[in-house]
Formats: C-alpha cells, sequence, structure tokens
C-alpha cells in the first residue's frame, strides 16, 4: 500500500605502529566471539566493524547533548573524483580507504597525512560493468585485501602500500549486451551505453580463520543505456534476452598467498529451478505462468551457465557457529525471463555458508524467480532477536521490496518481516507494452546501502529509497529474416523521488520513526552506543540523528554527495566520526573526492 510521508520528518509510534596487524580482528584468530576485542574497540577494524556487520560504535565521547558542537577535525582530498561509497577502516592509529577505480590510501588517522598510496593499474580492456566505485578494503596479518572492478584480489603490505600478490578471481569471457539488441523503433536504441554485465569486484573483502572471502558482481546486470543526470537517475536498463551473463559466487583464499580454498556458486548447475514457487514463502502472490515456465525448461536446460546471481555486500559471519551469511543479486538476464524458467536458484536469497568449507547450509530465496531487480544488496546483520520471551540468534536483511527480514541463523527460518519502510504499488506485477509502474522498483526498498542495529532496543536502522519505475516490454515478430526481439527494461518514472530514515521496531515490526529526505538515501548510517545515527545525503548533508526519536541534532553541508556509510573511532582519548564524501553518479549525485573527520573541540 502506498506510505504518504508528507514533511521532512515524520515520527511514528512506538577502526602508526603496526602491533596489532597480525592479528587485528582478533575475532577472526580466536573465534571466540561474533564482537571485536575490547582492544580494538577504539578502531574500525572491518567493514561492519565486526563480524555481525551491526555498525553500532561502542564509544561515548559524542553524545545526544554535545553532538551539536562537532567541528572538522581534518579532511583530504584525494584526487580521485568519482563515485565514492568506501568504508574507511581504522586500524591503530592508520587509516585505510579504497578509492574510486581500486586505489588506496593510508593515512594518518589523528591528522589526515597521507603515509603510503597504490595507484591499481586496470586492465584497458575489461568491461567495467557498474562504474569505478568500490566499498571498502579489508586490514588483516600485516595486509590489506581489496577486490578490484576488473575482477582481482590484491594484497599490499599494510606499513608501505607495497603488492604482495595480485590474482584473478575471475575471467571475462561472458557475453555481453549491446545496443544491436535493441529495436530501431525503440529511442533507447539511440542511447549511449555506459555499462552492462562483466564481472568484478565491488564489496570490501571480510577476514576470517587466514582466508579473505569475497564474491563477484555484475554477472547479470542488464545493459545501462543513458548517462544518468539529478534529473533522471540511473537512466535505462534492459533486461537483453540470450546467453549473457555468467554465474555469479563467493570465494574464500588464503591470506598468504591468494590461493583459492573455497567456491560457492550462486547458480547450482543442478536443481536451479527450484519448486516454480508461486508465491513468496509468505504467500504473496509473484504473478507467474508457472505452466509455461514448466513447459519451456526442455528448451533453457542449460540456463544455469548464465544465471546471473551477484554478490554485493560483505558477509556477516558467525564466530560460534563458522557460519557466514551473504545476499544474492537478481538472475540473468534482467527482467527478462524467458529463457530462465523457475525459481532461478540461489538469486535474490539470503544464503549461509561453513566459513571453513563454503558448503551451503540453507538459503531463504526472498523473491523467486525476480524479473524487478530485487536484489538482496544490503549487508545482512547478526544479532540475538528477543521476542515472546525468548532469544534466538537471528539474522537481519533491508530489503529492495522495502521489508525488513529478521530470519533464524540456524535453519533460515523467517522469524519476522517488518511493515513496509518505503510505499509499495504493483511491488510483483508483470511489465507491458505500455508500461506497468511499480515501486519500489530496481532501485529499492534499500539498495546496498549498510544498515545499523542497536541490539539493546532491537531497532535497526535502514535508509530507504522511493523512486517509482516504469517496466516496458518491447516485442516484435521476425521478419525479413531477422529474430524475433523481445526485451524488457526499467526506467524511473517523473514522479517524486525521495528518501526515507527508519527506525525499525524489531520485535513488532511496525515503525518507531520516520524521517523522510528530499533525495533518495544511498550510503548507509551509524549507529553509536550513545544514541546518535549518522547519515549523509546526496545533497551533501551530513546529519547526526536522536536514534530514539528521529530529531535532526546536527547537520553539515559538503561540496560533493555524501554517499558513502560513516563511521567512528578513538584517538588519544579523542572520538571521531568519518564518512567519505564523492557522490553517486547513478543518482546523479555531485562528485568529489573528500575523506572527512569531525570531532568535538580540544
Amino acid at each position: 500500500m502506498d506510505n504518504p510521508l508528507k514533511s521532512r520528518q515524520l515520527k511514528w509510534s512506538g577502526l602508526k605502529s603496526m602491533v596489532l596487524l597480525s592479528c587485528l580482528a582478533i575475532a577472526a584468530c580466536t573465534g571466540l566471539t561474533n564482537k571485536q576485542s575490547s582492544a580494538t574497540n577504539k578502531d574500525w577494524p572491518s567493514f561492519g566493524r565486526d563480524f555481525t556487520n551491526q555498525r553500532l560504535s561502542p564509544l561515548t565521547q559524542i553524545n545526544q547533548q554535545n553532538v551539536k558542537d562537532l567541528k572538522l577535525a581534518w579532511q583530504f582530498k584525494s584526487g580521485v573524483v568519482a563515485t565514492f561509497q568506501a568504508t574507511p577502516i581504522v586500524a591503530n592509529g592508520v587509516m585505510y580507504v579504497a578509492l574510486p577505480y581500486n586505489h588506496i590510501v593510508a593515512l594518518d588517522a589523528k591528522t589526515g597525512k597521507e603515509l603510503w598510496r597504490y595507484k591499481h593499474e586496470r586492465r584497458t580492456n575489461w568491461k567495467m560493468c557498474c562504474g569505478p566505485a568500490n566499498r571498502g578494503v579489508a586490514v588483516s596479518d600485516g595486509k590489506v585485501f581489496i577486490g578490484t572492478v576488473d575482477a582481482r584480489l590484491i594484497a599490499l603490505d599494510a606499513k608501505n602500500g607495497a603488492k604482495l600478490w595480485d590474482i584473478d578471481v575471475a575471467d571475462d569471457t561472458a557475453l555481453t549486451e549491446n545496443i544491436s539488441s535493441l529495436s530501431k523503433s525503440d529511442t533507447k536504441s539511440q542511447k549511449e551505453a555506459y555499462g552492462g554485465t562483466g564481472v568484478g569486484v565491488a564489496m570490501a573483502p571480510v577476514v576470517y580463520h587466514g582466508k579473505v572471502i569475497v564474491g563477484v558482481t555484475g554477472v547479470g546486470y542488464g545493459l545501462h543505456l543513458d548517462i544518468p543526470t539529478k534529473d533522471a537517475p540511473l537512466g535505462a536498463v534492459v533486461g537483453v534476452d540470450g546467453r549473457y551473463g555468467r554465474p555469479g559466487f563467493l570465494a574464500a583464499y588464503d591470506v598468504n598467498n591468494g590461493q583459492r580454498v573455497w567456491q560457492f556458486d550462486t547458480i547450482p548447475a543442478q536443481g536451479w529451478e527450484g519448486i516454480f514457487a508461486e508465491t513468496t514463502s509468505d504467500g504473496i502472490s509473484l504473478n507467474r505462468d508457472i505452466a509455461a515456465e514448466k513447459a519451456n525448461v526442455i528448451n533453457n536446460k542449460d540456463a544455469w551457465r548464465y544465471g546471473g546471481g551477484s554478490a554485493w555486500s560483505t558477509p556477516a559471519i558467525d564466530t560460534k557457529t563458522d557460519t557466514l551469511y551473504f545476499g544474492t543479486g537478481n538472475p540473468s538476464p534482467q527482467m527478462n525471463d524467458v529463457s530462465r524458467p523457475g525459481d532461478n536458484l540461489y538469486t535474490v536469497s539470503l544464503v549461509a555458508l561453513d566459513t571453513e568449507t563454503g558448503k551451503l547450509k540453507w538459503h531463504y530465496q526472498q523473491v523467486p524467480h525476480d524479473v524487478w531487480g530485487y536484489d538482496v544488496a544490503s549487508p545482512p546483520v547478526l544479532f540475538d532477536y528477543r521476542k515472546d520471551g525468548k532469544t534466538i540468534a537471528a539474522v537481519g536483511q533491508a530489503s529492495k521490496t522495502g521489508w525488513y527480514y529478521v530470519n533464524d541463523r540456524a535453519t533460515g527460518k523467517l522469524l519476522m518481516k517488518s511493515d513496509a519502510f518505503v510505499p509499495q504499488k504493483n511491488l510483483f506485477a508483470k511489465t507491458t507494452k505500455e508500461g506497468t509502474v511499480l515501486y519500489p522498483g530496481i532501485l529499492g526498498g534499500a539498495n546496498w546501502s549498510p544498515s545499523a542495529l542497536d541490539e539493546s532496543s532491537q531497532t535497526s536502522f535502514v535508509a530507504g529509497i522511493h523512486s517509482p519505475i516504469k517496466y516496458t516490454l518491447v516485442e516484435e515478430p521476425s521478419k525479413n529474416g531477422l529474430p524475433a526481439i523481445r526485451y524488457a527494461s526499467s526506467e524511473p518514472t517523473k514522479d517524486p523521488r525521495w528518501g526515507v530514515l527508519s527506525a525499525i521496531n524489531l520485535t513488532t515490526g511496525k515503525m518507531h520513526w520516520q524521517v523522510k529526505t528530499e533525495q533518495p538515501l544511498m550510503g548507509g548510517v551509524l549507529a553509536t552506543r550513545t544514541g546518535l545515527l549518522f547519515m549523509g545525503e546526496g545533497n551533501g548533508s551530513f546529519n547526526a540523528y536522536n536514534s530514539n526519536t528521529g530529531d535532526l541534532l546536527w547537520q553539515t553541508k559538503v561540496d560533493a554527495g555524501v554517499n558513502a556509510p560513516p563511521i567512528s573511532y578513538e584517538i588519544d582519548g579523542v572520538q571521531y566520526v568519518a564518512v567519505a564524501a564523492g557522490g553517486n553518479a547513478i543518482f546523479g549525485y555531485t562528485a568529489g573526492d573528500n575523506v572527512l573527520v569531525y570531532a568535538l573541540p580540544k
């Protein structure tokens, strides 16, 4: 149902010494706990701060009373102006930042002084599917690890940035969509293509038990047309029928030499069809023609070879059970389902794997046979779920469909699905020749932006997007000896777009409060133990809210979009809040090259 948010603010009831680098994330070496040890509580040692991905800082110097006094402590301008999505990693006084195009800088986290820089030499003939952005590095065992847009995994010496090893994660042999596949009568056939199928790595790696774990993206992303602008974010995405793409995967590599330890393919060679589910697991119709799909299997037995299923975000890891949790992307071809009957396992799923072997423990498919681009993109979050007097080890995930899911960590059973945190309309409607408008669509919902979670109050904080999308079907019969044409496309409508920051009560699934923003939210949030919530906007605003009420407590303006996840760390008794500000091309947000760090006045 539509959710009419009408005001700016709407309340709803209700990580110079390298001593620690040999074992930076102590939990990774000991397996004792999901939480980082007290020795690293002052740092921000991994993408989600610890293996739970809760993004909740335990630091208490900055609080609801003094946050209004925050000032810029230092600023670093990298010189690389492009979409900037990285989470900075802070370890023992050093900040490691992944820049666009996979360059890396190490900075003095107290002053911003550049300590070293790695310049990535990208293979120039590589098809870069999804732009230059990277979501961060991992730091462990005296090394800095990064996955690259040209599908490599690289290890650097954390002391000086020297390359230690460089391996190929995947090849680039998959067929690629192109403009010639489109109908000449379609105006989109005259537009410029700026992205498509092309395997790479976007996620920040995670290191666990001597293995660096990373997944690939761009294996089923569709053809991107027209450069986005402020007035037309995303442009058009076309799902071209054909044998494009390849299966995605998540894999683990030895931290010492990059040797692959295991690989989990997100599309299985056997059983990819699934059970031909007519509805979601909780009974919502997917509007599928099951009889036609089953009849079409005989013509598409090799569909799994091109099946898609990108791995977009850093996994969460349960150190007590050696289980990792990650989300998978849409099937391929995107939006065009003629050549891929069945449920298209394991796409659009939350997946649980054994960290030591990569073997599947369970999967929960949020949307079987997805044709709308509802990737499981926002990182999973681990927490102890309390309900009806019971405490259950759970995993939460903010979805592109607009719901927040809570699953049993051991079995995958759905424990709770929240109320919608963004408006929903025609959620699983079929594309038509006239065009079908629905929301949330391909943008979300909640996109790759990481959420934050306060386990003590059983509250999740989610950055959301409202952007109506029109899905259009193009069909032409074969003529003059040419093959028939069939494809689907998605593009934003001219309807109003905006963002919404939500505090979701995980016990009830209701909204505790919501704050509406002028633009769709992309970048992620940071929560603190002192009841603060930090979030940036595409217009350059960087904000702090009261996490209990949603009240705006502090705001500053930047000359680029603040579209990356903030972090907090402490050095010499001073707490800092840091964020990258470089905009986001998909949304037309102003590009920049800033790393901004704030603290209270001395």
